[in-house]
């Protein structure tokens, strides 16, 4: 397994909209992409920093794990994404082998249309980490 960047950051947030005067006017960054992933129950916005993009993750549902998170955590980091060289299928392969508890033991469709894949933070001391790659 081979990883080539830190593709993302994912915050979670009760409000995209009341975050955008933050990381717009504030940081200065520009909002490139919002969408709603219906599966995961969140909607997401995307800012750039150099080639580490930030993922606002909004709940769409009471039910959502990003709800669930916020409720239980407050608003703040979720998730540090790394993407894959060699395919997300390859890597959970690899790190399966070697001990790794594995949230999906298969790749699938996560926002801006990437193959993700997320493994458990107790086999990641402590932080939930995703894996990603653009689908060929």
């Amino acid at each position: 397994m081979e990883l080539t960047h830190i593709e993302h950051l994912g915050i979670a947030v009760k409000s995209i909209e009341a975050c955008l005067p933050y990381y717009e006017g504030v940081l200065g960054l520009k909002c490139y992409n919002i969408e709603e992933v219906a599966d995961q129950k969140v909607k997401t916005a995307f800012f750039k920093v150099g080639q580490t993009k930030i993922e606002l993750l909004e709940p769409t549902s009471e039910d959502s794990t990003i709800a669930k998170f916020i409720e239980k955590k407050g608003e703040g980091i979720h998730h540090l994404a790394f993407a894959v060289e060699d395919g997300v299928q390859n890597a959970l392969t690899e790190l399966e082998g070697k001990g790794v508890k594995l949230i999906d033991k298969a790749p699938r469709k996560g926002a801006e249309g990437l193959n993700i894949a997320f493994l458990h933070p107790k086999s990641t001391i402590g932080v939930l980490t995703e894996l990603c790659e653009k689908p060929e």
